[in-house]
């Protein structure tokens, strides 16, 4: 997955898609981080970090689609 919501993650969290000692602890950490005003949290491991901070790889977790890197709030041709 190359980018979650919150509310795309409390959804999979919910239904026991990330188990502890998988990507649970992951996800949890991210969530909590984009709730307490964090715009992205970015999961990745050491070999594809500097991909992933490229937006190249990693998983993305933001509050709301638009807050992808890189992404315009203002709707295309304006």
């Amino acid at each position: 997955m190359d980018v979650l919501t919150l509310d795309e993650c409390k959804r999979y969290m919910a239904a026991g898609q990330f188990p502890p000692g998988s990507m649970g602890p992951k996800i949890s950490a991210s969530m909590v981080f984009v709730e307490r005003g964090g715009s992205t949290a970015i999961i990745t491991n050491h070999e594809h970090l500097y991909d992933a901070v490229q937006g190249q790889g990693g998983t993305r977790i933001v509050a709301v689609p638009d807050a992808q890197p890189g992404a315009s709030s203002s709707p295309a041709g304006s």
